[in-house]
């Protein structure tokens, strides 16, 4: 990477041009970072995969796209050097998720070879070589920030020394107690949704029916209108029952037996395994719920509260703990953890919005009636009731409220600037060159264009 290395190359980039592999195609550099070259066609690419993901350029595109690729190249540069390794599964696992996510909002492979004008299994290693990038970078960015250590001092003084207008807002927020009960799902309903699977995999397995087109048809789950195709999965990434049944299929015109997970109903077809990733495709079926079941429900719940309320027979924290069917809560005593932030405070469009509806003119402490919501996993009917325990009105950041959200701005000031000095010593250290156009920029970075 220094100086020294790439004479012969940087005689030949002088031109601004240089002939790429076998197919005698001249490329234009913009820029040499060491020994590699960046080429206005990679900057070009990058632009556009960033409009495509609707990523904000804060900047002149031709001047911030080509130096995040020569900061990027640092950072390999770099796990080179420490022969940083990533996990392979890991890599195909995220592109999978990338891939069935494209397919997903697309339609179909072929509309997503449409969309990018190239074949499909380009796009996964064009997606493939991006991830194994991200995570080695990732990696490098944690091994020069690892010995980082905040005290609360160092928050307090951080906090202190914060300009009045980079203190953030914080919105009004919640924090919220949750009891839930699964209405009971007559037999009959549950016999008639296992018949009804029997006649599909009966069908397919006697080939009087296609599988896919039976998912398009009956399915209720959102792959349905792609044939139940969920793509390519691991076996962590499957709920335990669908995974058990999956990964022991062999034959690709066969139908498993009717498999049960907290979603309801499947049977499943397998698509392709490959080594430990499987695709398969499902047909999801729900028992449904009856008014009178949910009725049902609401009042029992209703009892529980008049127990709670009035008769004081037990607390809200003993019903989550002994009563509430809610996988998530009924440990905590019944206490929601915001998944985006891992605190248990909500801002109001956080929360489910039956919920939000329902705290929304509660008074801490106070118990609501109960009321019907949909389980965010099974897209099941419940009836819960909630318990509003802190309210904090909208107000600038404090240490008193928000000393998380202050301690996090603090790790990251601290570990930017780590991260910043090294980048800078980096730059410093290493041949750049930056041809005739593309230096026009007011650079994130300092040493980019050395003096003569």
């Amino acid at each position: 990477m220094k100086a020294k290395t790439i004479i012969a190359l940087a005689a030949l980039a002088t031109v601004g041009l240089i002939s790429v592999a076998q197919n005698n195609i001249i490329e234009e550099v913009a820029w040499i970072i060491g020994d590699e070259p960046i080429y206005k066609s990679e900057i070009e690419q990058a632009y556009q995969d960033m409009q495509n993901d609707r990523i904000p350029i804060n900047g002149d595109p031709y001047c911030v796209i080509p130096e995040q690729i020569a900061v990027e190249r640092l950072f390999l540069h770099q796990a080179d050097l420490d022969t940083v390794e990533v996990t392979e599964s890991m890599v195909m696992a995220q592109v999978d998720a990338q891939m069935n996510y494209l397919i997903t909002n697309l339609g179909s492979r072929e509309k997503v070879e449409q969309y990018f004008r190239k074949p499909f299994n380009d796009i996964r290693e064009y997606y493939a070589t991006s991830m194994r990038n991200r995570f080695r970078i990732s990696q490098v960015r944690r091994s020069l920030t690892k010995d980082l250590k905040i005290t609360p001092a160092d928050v307090r003084r951080y906090y202190q020394d914060l300009p009045e207008d980079s203190i953030p807002y914080v919105p009004l927020q919640v924090q919220v107690q949750i009891v839930t009960i699964n209405p009971v799902i007559p037999r009959e309903e549950i016999e008639d949704v296992k018949a009804r699977l029997r006649d599909y995999a009966d069908r397919v397995n006697r080939g009087e029916a296609d599988f896919s087109t039976l998912a398009i048809l009956y399915s209720e789950a959102p792959e349905g209108i792609r044939g139940g195709e969920i793509g390519f999965m691991g076996r962590g990434q499957l709920v335990p029952e669908y995974a058990a049944v999956a990964f022991n299929l062999n034959d690709p015109t066969k139908v498993s037996r009717i498999v049960e997970t907290e979603y309801g109903f499947h049977i499943i077809q397998l698509i392709e395994k490959r080594g430990d990733r499987i695709n398969t495709r499902h047909i999801l079926l729900r028992p449904k719920v009856s008014d009178a079941d949910l009725t049902d429900a609401i009042n029992r719940l209703d009892s529980v509260r008049t127990d709670i309320v009035e008769n004081h027979r037990f607390t809200f924290e003993e019903a989550a703990q002994y009563i509430s069917q809610d996988k998530d809560t009924h440990n905590s005593r019944g206490v929601m953890v915001n998944p985006e932030t891992g605190t248990v405070n909500f801002q109001m469009s956080e929360l489910p919005q039956e919920v939000a509806r329902v705290v929304a003119g509660m008074e801490p402490g106070e118990i609501s009636a109960p009321f019907i919501m949909r389980n965010s996993r099974s897209d099941r009917e419940i009836v819960a009731i909630v318990k509003l325990t802190t309210r904090i009105p909208a107000h600038r950041a404090n240490l008193s409220d928000d000393y998380q959200l202050i301690k996090n701005m603090c790790e990251n000031a601290a570990s930017e600037r780590i991260v910043n000095e090294w980048l800078i010593n980096k730059i410093n250290d290493t041949y750049v060159r930056i041809e005739e156009g593309w230096r026009g920029c007011d650079f994130k970075y300092d040493g980019w264009i050395k003096s003569k």
